[in-house]
């Protein structure tokens, strides 16, 4: 009996774990709710995280190297664009929005390239604690200033809730080409994997113990 009660502790523990990971599905213009993997890459791990920081799993998550059966956005430089997710973000840890160009097609990118960073959603400490933005989804703008072409738009959940543990990726690649573009170079530029270390205070930070302060690992963010 005792072992009937353990096994049934453990799947439960298992579908709580399982239950509170989540995937960036579906990407759309504007505010709306896209339909899941039309413009997002599909990942082939569920909705586990990547934790090796070598791996190249980290640009578009496991089984997004490449884009499949996946289609590419038509944007403008400018416009607003939404990430939804198939649950709530559910971990602590910071949001950021990251674009690499592709050298022809978007959907034959492997995202080997060079990445800016566009956004932050980082904790705000304004009431006294961190607060996070963890929510289901998630909109900002293309820049105006990056030139016209094909692009992998990449949003990334870094979730720093277990202290003394593996912080963990949750990442997704939407496919867009942006039209009406300018002529800017945007900078600072990462390798990914290469932008994320061990040894970054907001990789290794403990938001339990004395935290009032957070830098988000990776390049600084791009602006025009």
């Amino acid at each position: 009996m005792k072992n009937v009660v353990a096994l049934v502790a453990t799947a439960v523990l298992a579908a709580q774990s399982a239950s509170a990971h989540y995937i960036f599905q579906s990407l759309s213009k504007g505010t709306a709710k896209g339909t899941a993997y039309e413009y997002v890459r599909r990942n082939t791990n569920y909705n586990s995280p990547v934790t090796d920081l070598s791996s190249n799993d980290l640009r578009c998550n496991v089984g997004g190297a490449t884009g499949g059966n996946t289609s590419t956005l038509d944007i403008n430089a400018g416009d607003p664009f939404t990430f939804t997710l198939d649950t709530a973000v559910y971990h602590q840890g910071p949001i950021s929005l990251y674009m690499s160009k592709a050298p022809g097609a978007a959907v034959d990118y492997d995202g080997s390239g060079d990445w800016f960073k566009i956004n932050d959603w980082a904790p705000n400490f304004s009431g006294g604690q961190a607060s996070w933005t963890m929510k289901d989804t998630y909109s900002y703008t293309i820049p105006k200033c990056v030139p016209s072409g094909e692009y992998l738009l990449r949003i990334q959940s870094l979730a720093i809730h277990n202290p003394g543990g593996v912080p963990q990726f949750y990442v997704g690649c939407g496919q867009i080409k942006v039209s009406g573009g300018d002529s800017a170079s945007p900078k600072p530029t990462a390798k990914i994997p290469g932008a994320f270390k061990a040894t970054d205070p907001g990789y290794t930070a403990n938001i339990y113990n004395n935290f009032h302060s957070y830098i988000v690992p990776g390049p600084d963010v791009f602006a025009c």
